[in-house]
């Protein structure tokens, strides 16, 4: 399912799912804060978060610690991350025009110390490098999954699609629900995805809700490189560790595979 914003965020708080009010078959809260320099926002939710800083400057205060952080650019700069457990309360304060927070929670009884993930600790991988003739070269920055942070139950990363090349690729699945928040640079750029087998148009801060067992693979238009949040919520009973690929397109990542032209 594709959510459309056509218009830059409001200030404030923007909910795009709501376990309680829409969508709660994502089992996920997603929304974007936007705040202008001097604005505050606190927060103390009974649920998991994890605050990625996707543009600006801003301060963040939680259990007596206090971060300065910045970010200028989603795709040549690697993510600053808050993840804290329910009902820690957290203050954000702006200290630059135009500050913008992806919000990500849900439900987790666990209880863990509250961690800021610096850059320099986002697992970078350079996925499709060396096969399908580098039609599906990527960045992918994994923030944490369960090999990291067992006590989660977000699993939460960035993609960076070069113009013209696909990600989330070979098409694949998992029976745990999915979010995937669009950036393009140049801004008027577009891609699309193909959801099961229902194709959608992306456009810059576009939200694609990918549900349980979905097939989601994606492409960028040539000229415009593609950025994307993903966040994936653990099933109970299941765990997320690895995709489903589907069979019949698995040949293309052996990297002596024939493909034309040759």
């Amino acid at each position: 399912m594709l959510i459309t914003q056509e218009r830059e965020f409001a200030l404030g708080y923007t909910a795009i799912t709501d376990m309680d009010t829409c969508y709660p078959e994502m089992l996920l809260d997603f929304g974007i804060f936007k705040l202008n320099e001097g604005q505050e926002e606190s927060n103390a939710d009974d649920k998991e978060r994890a605050f990625i800083l996707m543009k600006g400057e801003m301060e963040i205060k939680w259990d007596n610690k206090s971060f300065r952080i910045s970010r200028q650019s989603l795709f040549d700069e690697s993510p600053w991350c808050i993840h804290l457990p329910a009902k820690t309360g957290v203050t954000i304060k702006a200290l630059s025009q135009n500050v913008e927070i992806a919000l990500q929670s849900t439900t987790n009884s666990n209880q863990f110390d509250g961690k800021i993930y610096s850059p320099q600790e986002c697992r970078i991988e350079h996925r499709g490098k060396g096969t399908m003739q580098e039609t599906s070269t990527r960045t992918v920055r994994t923030i944490f999954d369960d090999s990291t942070a067992p006590h989660a139950n977000l699993v939460l990363g960035e993609v960076i699609t070069f113009p013209g090349k696909w990600s989330s690729y070979p098409p694949h699945h998992h029976p745990q629900p999915e979010i995937y928040h669009y950036r393009f640079l140049p801004e008027h750029g577009f891609g699309f995805t193909a959801i099961g087998k229902t194709p959608f148009l992306l456009h810059n801060n576009d939200t694609i809700l990918i549900h349980s067992g979905e097939v989601h693979p994606q492409v960028t238009a040539p000229g415009y490189a593609m950025y994307y949040i993903w966040v994936i919520r653990h099933l109970d009973e299941r765990r997320y560790v690895t995709p489903t690929f589907e069979p019949q397109h698995t040949w293309v990542i052996d990297p002596d595979v024939k493909i034309w032209p040759t």
